[in-house]
């Protein structure tokens, strides 16, 4: 499915603020500007502000209050990884985002498990049959994860 264009960081950001007074939850914003500041510029020159191409990244960390626990990271490169509840989903595309954490508040998120091999996953589904799934590592599931187990 085509989700409403993000074309940089800060449209996400803003995508999310929406999210949150929708939900009434509180939001804290963490910005990182500059090749020198963003997570994934490892390689970036000491005080170099932009990217070889003139380019200034920009990326952002969203931490979401309430239940679940919910933090997305958005990367200059149009991708974000969010954590539910410790569980992470890495290469979520930054259009998806919104959608993604309306699954999750609206309740349409839900933890399936299999006997064998053992594990359980955490599932959110998104509009247009596109499915995010991941492996929820530990021996406990967190009391907001034990809450949407579906056999």
């Amino acid at each position: 499915m085509t989700y409403p264009s993000l074309p940089t960081t800060e449209s996400a950001v803003a995508a999310i603020r929406v999210i949150a007074a929708e939900y009434r939850l509180p939001m804290a914003v963490t910005d990182d500007i500059g090749a020198d500041q963003t997570s994934r510029r490892t390689s970036a020159a000491l005080f170099a502000a932009v990217d070889p191409d003139g380019t200034l990244p920009h990326e952002a960390f969203v931490e979401l209050g309430g239940s679940p626990a919910v933090t997305v990271q958005i990367f200059p490169e149009d991708d974000a990884k969010i954590t539910v509840d410790g569980v992470e989903f890495h290469d979520v595309p930054r259009d998806a985002v919104p959608a993604f954490l309306t699954s999750v508040y609206s309740g349409l998120a839900f933890v399936k498990g299999r006997f064998f091999p053992p594990g359980n996953w955490l599932v959110v589904p998104l509009p247009g049959d596109e499915t995010h799934r991941e492996l929820i590592t530990g021996v406990a599931l967190t009391p907001w994860l034990a809450g949407r187990v579906r056999d």
